[in-house]
């Protein structure tokens, strides 16, 4: 089943879902698809470009976390381990890496040059993609859980 959500951009609090690229009259027209289940589906939405990303992004996070489950949440793929450990998703211009919270804050000297909020970090498709970066905050989420 697929939902079309329209919505002001400056409304928008943080929910995590797939951006169409299409302007509707709004600032943005979304597409919550929920038939979408695993992290292969949700890859094979995107153009060749953003599935290469997205898969390395799946690989990188796989092997610093490699007791996590994957899991789709929030529309967008999930890795878990005694929790939601990290969220990523593609939109129009970049990538989404959520690590939550507490990553942000303490990685805060490292992503200075990445658009941030409180628990997400968005890569430009245009520049790019830290995977170390991405692998060291999914390691430390990991060693987090541990204590």
């Amino acid at each position: 089943m697929v939902f079309k959500v329209y919505f002001r951009f400056e409304h928008f609090q943080g929910l995590f879902f797939t951006i169409l690229q299409q302007n509707c009259g709004y600032n943005w027209c979304m597409e919550i698809n929920t038939s979408i289940n695993n992290i292969d589906d949700y890859i094979a939405n995107y153009p060749t470009g953003t599935q290469t990303i997205l898969q390395k992004i799946r690989k990188t996070i796989a092997a610093a976390a490699p007791d996590a489950t994957e899991k789709m949440s929030y529309g967008i793929p999930t890795f878990y381990l005694n929790g939601n450990l990290v969220h990523f998703g593609a939109y129009p211009r970049h990538i989404g890496f959520y690590p939550g919270a507490q990553a942000i804050a303490d990685f805060a000297d490292r992503i200075k040059q990445y658009n941030t909020s409180k628990g997400t970090i968005q890569f430009q498709l245009n520049e790019p993609i830290p995977y170390d970066l991405i692998s060291e905050i999914t390691r430390y989420n990991v060693a987090s859980r541990a204590k």
